[in-house]
């Protein structure tokens, strides 16, 4: 979306992902499925710069690491950001508000392109290593006091002599 394309009070975008979009998203996330994934923005311009509040929403599908049985679930990401010009972002005259600490995204070419929000949020809202409620990895067996210590083999082998 242009930057031009934003009216001064601003505007509110709903995002449906198709299949095709869905399946590349899928693809990136290495997610088992991907049957829902929209969101919705608002934009609203400051100065040379814009700043997108919304939500990102989706039903992924993924695979526990423990089990390997597929995981359901369901996500909701929200998104607050602000974007300027690449050429404007290091000049001290800017009237762009910033929050402390956090640097504006860079928007090149005056366009904001919301796909790519929803995706990067979509990512990262993702759980890296999902696991089924209750899964867990097995236990090692806890070896005898005597031979759990660095030197137990060494031992074992003067007992020998």
């Amino acid at each position: 979306m242009s930057v031009t394309d934003i009216p001064d009070s601003g505007s509110h975008h709903e995002i449906v992902a198709d299949m095709s979009a869905r399946e590349a998203v899928m693809k990136l996330a290495g997610l088992r499925a991907l049957p829902r994934l929209e969101a919705s923005f608002d934009l609203m311009r400051h100065g040379d710069g814009v700043a997108v509040k919304g939500e990102v929403r989706a039903d992924i599908g993924q695979t526990c690491v423990v089990t390997l049985e597929p995981i359901d679930g369901s996500l909701r990401e929200q998104v607050d950001l602000s974007f300027m010009p690449v050429e404007n972002e290091a000049s001290e005259g800017t009237k762009t508000k910033r929050k402390k600490g956090e640097p504006p995204e860079p928007l090149e070419n005056g366009m904001v392109d919301l796909g790519a929000i929803a995706t990067e949020f979509l990512l990262l809202g993702l759980d890296p290593y999902p696991r089924k409620p209750g899964a867990e990895l097995p236990r090692p067996e806890t070896e005898s006091e005597e031979k759990s210590h660095p030197f137990a083999g060494l031992a074992e082998l003067k007992k020998r002599q």
